[in-house]
């Protein structure tokens, strides 16, 4: 420990990632491939959650922009090692936004060492950003 810190000795912060994403983006990319670019991004909870809100599209833009920062905060990216699915974002008590992940994120985050990922998102009628970070503890 540091002294006179609550900080773990070598970090705390293990990986960060943001990600900005243009909501008319995620509009047309819905309208054009329907189902099939939804059921390979979103998971059930998260479709259901983002067409149960008055704006779907700024919903599903901050989903696949935290998909991008999880994936940036490990430095994988998007493909082999974290599939879009391998990372869900779901509402707690509050509304504040947690990450799921499948057996991949899972199998990840042990491998890295990490304990958990935070997120925050945001919208605007026009885009949408988050932010992750993975921690140790």
């Amino acid at each position: 420990m540091i002294p006179g810190l609550n900080v773990p000795r070598g970090g705390y912060l293990m990986g960060l990632g943001i990600d900005v994403v243009d909501v008319e983006r995620i509009r047309r990319v819905t309208e054009r491939q329907g189902e099939r670019f939804l059921k390979r991004v979103y998971t059930e909870e998260e479709r259901a959650y983002c067409f149960g809100m008055k704006h779907p599209h700024k919903h599903l833009a901050a989903r696949f922009a935290a998909k991008e920062a999880v994936s940036k905060a490990f430095t994988t990216g998007i493909g082999a090692r974290l599939g879009w699915t391998s990372v869900s974002v779901y509402n707690g008590e509050r509304g504040e936004p947690h990450v799921r992940f499948d057996e991949r994120g899972v199998a990840l985050l042990e491998e890295v060492g990490a304990k958990r990922v935070w997120v925050s998102l945001s919208h605007t009628d026009t885009l949408a950003q988050a932010v992750a970070a993975l921690l140790r503890d």
